[in-house]
């Protein structure tokens, strides 16, 4: 049985970061894109030599590391800041027929067979529903978003929100694999908020991921 995410309010009186947040948020409102190349030749043949699709272990192995940094799980509910104790992949469902894409989401679970099986559930039932949202509908309130383009690699990718207010979690797109001397590596391009993520938490991170 899956818990219910857990909310927990943040005192700003005793948050360390509490001027950090108000001067990100409320002077000079800031958002920024890191890219990153990882390493991924182990995982890429150990899946495939077990007939385990790379999409959904991407998408557990970045939830898997979001879900050990208080940092990256930063939310606003109610008009109250705070964070969730884990947080779910919300990711798009490519359609062949018309080109298009739709929202889904599968909720984390710390086994992997768990959520690779859900995954998989989730993808045969709502996968070819058309539209914004799949038949599945609205993510959860502790959904992230988390996505990958597979027909190309790339340098940089900057995902702009145009000014959406409030939102803390991060936004991640992966590129396709590039094949170089034995080694596989994907780009992955995170964005931010810089009120409630700094570099050094974008490190730590990132040196999580590359270990899983």
């Amino acid at each position: 049985m899956k818990k219910e995410p857990i909310f927990t309010p943040i005192d700003k009186a005793t948050w360390a970061m509490a001027q950090q947040f108000y001067y990100y948020t409320e002077m000079a409102p800031t958002t920024y894109t890191v890219n990153v190349t990882l390493d991924v030749t182990v995982l890429r043949k150990t899946l495939k030599a077990n007939s385990i699709k790379f999409f959904p272990a991407y998408l557990y192995l970045v939830t898997r590391a979001i879900n050990k940094q208080q940092e990256l799980r930063m939310s606003v509910q109610d008009g109250v800041l705070g964070y969730w104790d884990y947080l779910t992949p919300a990711y798009p469902q490519f359609h062949d027929d018309d080109k298009t894409t739709s929202l889904l989401w599968t909720e984390y679970d710390d086994s992997f067979q768990t959520f690779y099986k859900c995954y998989l559930e989730d993808t045969a039932k709502h996968g070819d529903s058309h539209g914004i949202l799949s038949s599945k509908g609205v993510p959860l309130p502790n959904a992230y978003i988390i996505s990958c383009i597979p027909w190309f690699t790339f340098n940089s990718f900057s995902l702009h929100n145009h000014g959406i207010k409030d939102y803390f979690v991060p936004s991640f797109e992966a590129g396709g694999f590039v094949e170089s001397d034995g080694k596989i590596t994907i780009p992955l391009s995170v964005t931010v908020h810089h009120a409630t993520t700094d570099g050094y938490h974008l490190k730590v991170f990132f040196e999580e991921l590359q270990k899983q």
